[in-house]
């Protein structure tokens, strides 16, 4: 479930492959026409969550003596890389929004 570490690929922490397609991407790999931005985003942010909740659950794993230090290590890993990539969509879509609030109508 866990890729080795690598450059930062939006497609495997959530639904971004669909943001250059006509509709959003389902969990079964097929593009959906009446997806959305906000069903994009969704789906974005319920990957993240799910990504941030196993490495919670693999460093208690971890702290028990249940779970190897690399799994941990890869896990909490791929968990800072979603956040990060989380903080950066949100803070484009804050930036694109103020810039579209100061435009004059």
């Amino acid at each position: 479930m866990i890729s080795g570490i690598g450059p930062l690929d939006f497609r495997s922490i959530g639904g971004a492959a669909g943001i250059g397609q006509a509709g959003a991407t389902t969990a079964a790999g097929t593009t959906d026409a009446t997806g959305s931005f906000a069903a994009v985003l969704s789906d974005l942010t319920t990957r993240t969550v799910d990504t941030l909740q196993h490495a919670e659950q693999v460093s208690a794993q971890g702290l028990q003596g249940q779970a190897d230090t690399r799994e941990v290590a890869d896990a909490v890993m791929s968990a800072e890389q979603a956040l990060s990539a989380a903080v950066a969509i949100r803070d484009k879509i804050v930036s694109a929004y103020m810039e579209i609030s100061r435009m004059s109508i």
